[in-house]
């Protein structure tokens, strides 16, 4: 058991872009944020991000699945070895296939592993008990988003849209008390965002990444590519709704034709109308469009948002908030709130049947 009160938590996230970890740590009483703390990030070697990218799609018990499991581990103990004063851990691990409704949900990496090497408790496996029970299983940063909110002093509706390997959004009303009241918050994945872009420059270029949109803003999208893209029956869905990093794998197929700068550019703009497409589902207008995730130094991707959204699109860092470790600090407050018996996801934001607190707890 946590001690009442304020409690240093140290979070970490890999996700779906496979660039590295980031980890974080944040002072939190499992309600409100008090104060954040030390970040730091270790980029994957070209090896261990190859090593995970064959592992997508797997399952447990398939092959492959351990040696992938090894290098997240020790990748992150690594990372979360450099901090000093956590009382507890969030760990999220990497997620290698994602099907709510059908096998589950996959990350891999093990907090029993993590609590042993680093002497601390260590919460992890936190979307499968969401899942069991209804839900997408994502996202999961909503409840944190609440907090962000209330931590900036907001006082209208506004909303978080994070550009990882998948997009994002969360609709928050921080007029409510706690994130899981009715109406509070609403939250579900748009489409792909980094990912493909992403495996485009891998397998063009061997680039990581489409640094700044700077392929993309040498293109012109495909607009018939785009419009084919938005009639993909999941933006008729009504969320919550989620996806797995390769839901769209048709979308690179689409763009196979295409030179490098217009196909980058295409997918930017898929990217940024799946976000426009997700926006219509707000039960409320907002003012401001708060951007995390890798996605946001994407200056293309940033400037189409802002042509299509009827609000101000803007980097989380005019609030005074870290667009990069957001993700890290959110498993970080998880953890208390898991600790503490907390809900971590409710109706609103993965489609569960009821507020529930996910994960595990592993003790050294």
């Amino acid at each position: 058991m946590l001690k009442a009160g304020s409690v240093w938590a140290l979070g970490a996230m890999s996700g779906t872009s496979l660039d590295g970890v980031d980890a974080a740590m944040v002072l939190t009483d499992g309600h409100r944020i008090l104060e954040f703390g030390h970040t730091a990030y270790l980029e994957y070697r070209e090896a261990q991000r190859e090593a995970i990218r064959a592992g997508l799609g797997l399952w447990p018990g398939d092959a492959g699945v351990e040696a992938v499991a090894e290098v997240v581990e020790a990748t992150h103990a690594q990372v979360l070895g450099m901090f000093e004063g956590a009382e507890i851990v969030g760990f999220h691990g990497q997620t290698l296939a994602h099907d709510p409704g059908g096998r589950g949900t996959h990350q891999a990496g093990s907090g029993v592993v993590l609590a042993q090497v680093l002497g601390l408790p260590v919460v992890w496996d936190f979307r499968s008990a969401d899942v069991e029970m209804g839900g997408q299983g994502a996202p999961l940063a909503p409840f944190f988003h609440f907090a962000c909110a209330k931590w900036i002093g907001a006082e209208a509706p506004l909303a978080f849209l994070n550009l990882g390997g998948v997009g994002n959004l969360t609709w928050v009303d921080p007029r409510h008390h706690t994130p899981d009241a009715p109406g509070a918050c609403l939250a579900f994945d748009t489409g792909p965002a980094n990912a493909p872009i992403d495996d485009l420059l891998a397998a063009r270029l061997g680039l990581a990444r489409d640094e700044g949109g700077a392929l993309a803003a040498m293109g012109t999208p495909d607009a018939e590519v785009v419009t084919r893209f938005l009639a993909h029956p999941y933006f008729f869905k009504m969320p919550p709704k989620s996806l797995d990093r390769n839901d769209f794998t048709s979308l690179l197929a689409a763009v196979e034709g295409l030179s490098d700068a217009d196909a980058a550019a295409t997918l930017t703009a898929a990217a940024a109308a799946a976000v426009a497409k997700g926006a219509e589902h707000f039960p409320a207008p907002v003012q401001r469009l708060l951007v995390t995730g890798g996605g946001r130094h994407n200056k293309v991707m940033m400037a189409m948002l802002a042509d299509l959204m009827r609000c101000d699109v803007v980097p989380v860092e005019a609030v005074g908030l870290d667009g990069d470790m957001l993700e890290a600090q959110a498993f970080a407050y998880l953890a208390v709130r898991v600790a503490m018996g907390l809900p971590t996801s409710c109706s609103g934001t993965t489609g569960v049947r009821a507020a529930i607190g996910g994960g595990q707890i592993s003790r050294p």
